[in-house]
């Protein structure tokens, strides 16, 4: 019944912080967009930035490669941010990535939720859909709105993360 109340929703989906821990006490957060080019990867670096718990650990991916940031994703984010999202390349992601989370995070809207269904490996349990939508068209405002969802979402997470210390 303690878990119970510990439950938080984020965007319409239920989890237990506490229940999301690993058997070592750690967890494992993957960020999930289309490319993992902007969307996870602003997700990614922002919460390294200001996640404390050296406990949490996390990654981005993609779910189709071929996709890069452009330069206005990349300017807006280090200037809202303070962060770096070229690091490296955009990576998709692995059946194992997927398996080894302890949450999956899908930043994006274009991403249909029957893709993280696999035979024998309950992925529901630990998804959590934001649904923020990508700009395709550099439309700078856009990019500002979306770095920003993405940023409050962040520290809604992470300040529900520090909760279950």
């Amino acid at each position: 019944m303690a878990e119970r109340a510990t439950v938080a929703r984020i965007t319409g989906v239920r989890f237990s912080p506490i229940a999301l821990q690993n058997k070592r006490g750690n967890m494992n957060i993957l960020f999930i967009c289309k490319y993992n080019a902007f969307r996870s990867r602003v997700a990614e670096e922002y919460f390294r930035k200001i996640n404390k718990n050296s406990k949490i650990k996390t990654l981005s991916r993609g779910i189709i490669m071929g996709g890069n940031s452009d330069l206005y994703q990349r300017g807006i984010s280090k200037q809202l941010l303070g962060i770096n999202i070229a690091k490296r390349k955009p990576m998709s992601v692995t059946l194992q990535e997927l398996i080894k989370a302890d949450l999956i995070v899908v930043v994006a809207n274009d991403m249909p939720k029957i893709i993280f269904n696999y035979q024998n490996v309950n992925l529901e349990k630990k998804l959590v859909i934001w649904g923020i939508k990508d700009e395709q068209k550099r439309n700078q405002n856009n990019i500002k709105s979306i770095v920003l969802q993405i940023k409050e979402k962040i520290e809604e997470l992470n300040k529900k993360l520090e909760k279950r210390k």
